[in-house]
């Protein structure tokens, strides 16, 4: 633990605020949250991981998965021919959180107190662009050391039989593992990517079966990791800036915890970005293939002011 972390438990920071938030921790007035972490001497050091230069995007097409999972629109792709000239312009219609996306502080609150990251309300977010994604993109977006665990790999390799698309809590105890055998040290700051094989299980269901499966909210069931006190204490003592996977919530679903739903403690209360539905099948091959599982990692989302949520524009580079 660094010096200006305090230990997990000292949460609640605000002490008169919900549970678990870390509130003040960057000032009262923070839009930020754990992006402050990503300092210019932070980013320097990333660049180290840049041993073979080999790049990797991270981002799932726009127009996957065929079926978008809770009622959300369709992207669209309209290209327009502006005759008789031979140029085309193109418009995009899209749900921000359709394909791969990092979820903003804007997009999910404390429940039952109806209030977002640093005592952000609803008002703030419908009257003003406070804690929207923009603020990410004027400090020079997610850039940072990115680390992988294979959640996937790991798993066949001990005979566990997983379907990624039932219900299925991946426990810290596991996630330790991978990186014990993956070899993997984590530093204060670092990027948090896993990949679990959703991405892979959805996009091998027909249309069909594709829109069945997406047509289940909210008891939609799906793999992710466990909703826990020993989660977030493990996220928490390791200082991670930002959290990704390839699943659809990144926990388990249906939501396991009320108590320590990640998303409620992540974005409300400590303003950790969280990443799903990143592409990870090509970065797995690479690392694995290079027996390198940490990266420089960029990402730079859309500048919409007031922004909920965007797709990353990722890349990893070994």
């Amino acid at each position: 633990m660094s010096s200006t972390t305090p230990p997990f438990s000292s949460l609640p920071l605000k002490k008169d605020g919900p549970r678990g938030n870390a509130w003040g921790l960057f000032g009262a007035s923070d839009e930020l949250g754990m992006l402050n972490r990503l300092t210019p001497e932070n980013t320097l050091a990333a660049t180290k991981e840049i041993v073979h230069g080999v790049r990797v995007c991270t981002d799932w097409a726009l127009n996957k998965p065929v079926s978008p999972c809770f009622n959300r629109a369709k992207f669209e792709h309209k290209i327009i021919h502006k005759a008789p000239r031979t140029v085309n312009d193109d418009v995009l219609t899209l749900n921000t959180q359709s394909s791969t996306q990092w979820d903003g502080f804007r997009h999910f609150g404390y429940q039952d107190h109806k209030v977002y990251f640093n005592g952000c309300t609803q008002e703030d977010v419908n009257t003003s662009h406070k804690i929207g994604t923009h603020i990410w993109v004027e400090n020079g977006g997610i850039v940072g050391r990115g680390v992988l665990l294979d959640y996937a790999s790991w798993a066949e390799s001990q005979g566990k039989k997983i379907d990624p698309l039932t219900t299925h809590s991946i426990p810290v105890s596991d996630l330790k593992k991978v990186a014990e055998a993956q070899n993997v040290t984590f530093r204060p700051n670092d990027i948090l990517f896993i990949r679990s094989g959703f991405i892979n299980a959805l996009d091998a269901l027909s249309s069909a079966n594709s829109k069945e499966y997406s047509a289940n909210p909210p008891e939609m069931p799906a793999i992710g990791v466990e909703s826990s006190e020993e989660t977030l204490k493990w996220i928490w003592e390791n200082q991670f800036t930002a959290v990704a996977g390839d699943m659809i919530a990144f926990e388990a679903l249906p939501f396991q915890s009320k108590e320590f739903w990640l998303h409620e403690w992540l974005l409300a209360g400590w303003g950790c970005p969280i990443g799903e539905l990143f592409d990870l099948e090509k970065l797995a091959v690479e690392c694995k293939k290079l027996g390198k599982w940490s990266f420089f990692f960029s990402s730079v989302p859309l500048r919409v002011p007031g922004g909920v949520a965007s797709p990353p524009n990722g890349v990893a580079i070994l």
